[in-house]
């Protein structure tokens, strides 16, 4: 997966992600249950809606499958592989799919048990560079404490798996040290352009205290990234040969990664578990940690895919950030109550959200229809 080049700005890569959303939603068109100006869900079979998205359409991947090890009745799927291989290599299918609808900039999020997490890492590095392996801690108030109850601790021979893991992972592409697409991307760029790394080095004033490319050998091997300021002296030096025609957007080449470097940004994260609600979908993830997943790795406009969309919890927060959202779901019921479930967060704001959680199940899902197990 490398980046084009492009030769007018209807086919800079990728120049309208509002035009990628049609698309989108075009080849999805007979599975599509609802839309809005900036969302749909389908219904439908993750591995049979995916190879209808076009290539290289969406910036950002976040889903939650069946965890295979929890073994949960109530979970569609979860059941269903004999052997932990079959499961990995299930995940491996989707895995060349997520790539293949990927942009070479966009990010991959998969919410897995920490049993399985280290066959899935090794699993997806074959075609992603594994970022993060995120621990998601679970905590919970007082009296909320469900796991304490569940089981007699000395026959479980081992710690209880309260954690849950998440592999943040961004497409790979062979050309490189770091298998980085944008390194790929400058150099082809660079060498097109028939400039060497220290002339670029010069024009963009990058320089380096390591070797004689300075900072645009660094870009180019992938072990990092030029800022904004950066990216623009060199976007002027190419188009300033004349040999390349215009250059792509910094959003278009750059993975997002919006943290705030005051902030702790670390691999274990604290977000509350969401509580117990009459209907509600057993694997629902919280609206603050996947708000705060999309706010980081994505950018406003972008597309944002979950291919195991449940409740719609994914949706509800990238509609809420001003993201494009697709949703696949596999269960009627559940494709119904995303609908009103999507409509009724994005009335409730994160802050309100929070306040109600303390009193019990919140508003915007205490009104929703119901659905007989």
């Amino acid at each position: 997966m490398t980046f084009s080049l492009p030769d007018s700005l209807d086919d800079i890569y990728p120049h309208n992600r509002a035009h990628a959303f049609v698309k989108i939603r075009g080849a999805l068109q007979a599975s599509e249950a609802f839309s809005s100006d900036a969302l749909s869900l389908s219904s439908g079979d993750a591995l049979a809606c995916l190879p209808m998205i076009p290539t290289a359409t969406v910036d950002l991947v976040l889903v939650d499958p069946p965890y295979h090890s929890t073994k949960k009745d109530n979970i569609y799927g979860d059941s269903d592989f004999e052997h932990d291989d079959h499961f990995v290599e299930w995940i491996t299918d989707l895995g060349r799919e997520w790539k293949r609808v990927l942009r070479p900039n966009g990010s991959l999020y998969l919410f897995c048990s920490s049993d399985m997490a280290p066959y899935l890492y090794v699993a997806l590095s074959k075609d992603y560079n594994v970022q993060s392996m995120v621990t998601w801690t679970k905590p919970n108030e007082p009296g909320y404490d469900g796991w304490r109850q569940k089981m007699k601790k000395t026959s479980l021979r081992r710690w209880y798996p309260h954690s849950e893991r998440i592999i943040f992972a961004t497409p790979a592409t062979d050309g490189n040290l770091k298998r980085a697409p944008f390194g790929h991307f400058l150099k082809s760029c660079r060498v097109q352009c028939r400039l060497t790394s220290n002339q670029l080095t010069e024009i963009t004033g990058a320089y380096g205290k390591v070797n004689n490319g300075g900072a645009v050998s660094n870009w180019e091997t992938g072990r990092n990234i030029p800022s904004r300021e950066q990216y623009a002296k060199i976007c002027e030096a190419f188009l300033g040969t004349k040999l390349i025609k215009i250059m792509p957007k910094y959003e278009d080449v750059i993975r997002a990664f919006n943290i705030d470097p005051k902030e702790p940004f670390v691999d274990s994260w604290d977000f509350m578990n969401v509580r117990q609600y009459r209907g509600k979908h057993p694997a629902e993830k919280p609206q603050d940690m996947l708000r705060h997943i999309i706010r980081t790795s994505s950018y406003e406009g972008d597309v944002v895919l979950d291919c195991f969309a449940g409740s719609g919890s994914t949706l509800a927060a990238a509609s809420a950030l001003g993201r494009r959202a697709i949703g696949i779901e596999i269960e009627d019921r559940w494709v119904a109550y995303a609908a009103q479930f999507i409509k009724a967060k994005a009335d409730v704001s994160l802050e309100r959200e929070r306040e109600l959680s303390i009193q019990g199940p919140t508003v915007a899902v205490a009104s929703l229809p119901l659905f007989a197990e």
